[in-house]
């Protein structure tokens, strides 16, 4: 028996104007749906530039409602292609309420569901706490006419608890929209080191829980508004990663480009027979995972 479900990751540079990066996505999609991808995944925060490299009352102004006209749009395509589309945008869920949150369009158009961003980082370039609440719909996966699942955004990648908490839910598919990138300051030697580590991480959360992942990332320079630091240079690297942390499909750092693989879901069901990771869980001793830190 197989389930194959054809699925891409879309990976392009940002203007910092909406309908022209919307428009990025959107071309994205179309392309991968030539190629019959059945659910394409965006990277995190698709419709402009990657705000968060500072602290600026005016980027609120960025954030729209959902359902809102990025969502409509959107779902109005997923219809007319008949997939499905998870996307990333800035939410405006009420005045002075605001998350980083990833949407579900199924391929009837409707919202499957979201997924609001649980670890919010706030370094270097990185304010998101300026900007975000964090997230309060948990680790759950969305069920679509295709698959169920497990919707993650960014930081939270760096987190296996959250990877396990949406397989242990019943996720077919791990999903991260991200946006990372180089600081330009840093050797080449260091880059690398921290490209590789996010390539593991995510291949490592393949391994431990028996599920592909999708991880959408953007590419380009982006300048620091302020100028004081050199801004980000997003390093792509989008990739598909099977059961056991195969790279199946992976982007390079530069181009404008989709990424496709065809995925039979019903794999994990063998590849943990193989690996029975959750039967042999101590879940009677794993109470202090709970605490801060264990003093």
């Amino acid at each position: 028996m197989s389930r194959d479900i054809r699925v891409a990751v879309v990976q392009h540079a940002n203007s910092g104007e909406y309908s022209i990066d919307l428009n990025a996505s959107i071309a994205g999609i179309r392309r991968a749906a030539a190629q019959g991808a059945q659910l394409v995944l965006l990277q995190e925060l698709h419709t402009g530039l990657y705000f968060c490299q500072v602290e600026d009352t005016e980027f609120f102004d960025l954030a729209e409602t959902i359902p809102g006209p990025t969502t409509n749009t959107l779902g109005d395509l997923a219809k007319e292609l008949g997939l499905v589309i998870v996307c990333s945008l800035f939410e405006k869920r009420a005045t002075g309420l605001y998350h980083n949150t990833a949407v579900v369009l199924d391929t009837d158009g409707s919202i499957a569901g979201k997924y609001r961003k649980m670890h919010i980082p706030d370094d270097p370039g990185y304010y998101e706490k300026f900007y975000f609440t964090p997230g309060d719909l948990g680790f759950t996966p969305i069920q679509t006419s295709i698959a169920k699942l497990g919707v993650l955004v960014c930081w939270d990648q760096w987190y296996p608890e959250a990877a396990r908490l949406m397989a242990l839910a019943g996720a077919e598919i791990l999903l991260y929209p991200t946006a990372i990138g180089w600081n330009p300051a840093d050797d080449r030697a260091e880059q690398l080191r921290q490209q590789e580590a996010w390539i593991t991480v995510q291949r490592g959360h393949a391994v431990a829980n028996n599920l592909p992942v999708l991880s959408a990332n953007r590419v380009g320079f982006e300048a620091d508004p302020s100028g004081q630091t050199e801004g980000s240079l997003f390093w792509g690297a989008s990739m598909i990663v099977g059961w056991q942390g195969e790279l199946i499909a992976q982007a390079d750092s530069e181009s404008v480009t989709e990424v496709l693989a065809t995925l039979d879901l019903d794999r994990t069901e063998q590849v943990r027979r193989w690996w029975p990771y959750l039967r042999d869980r101590r879940i009677d001793a794993y109470g202090d995972i709970v605490k801060r830190y264990r003093d």
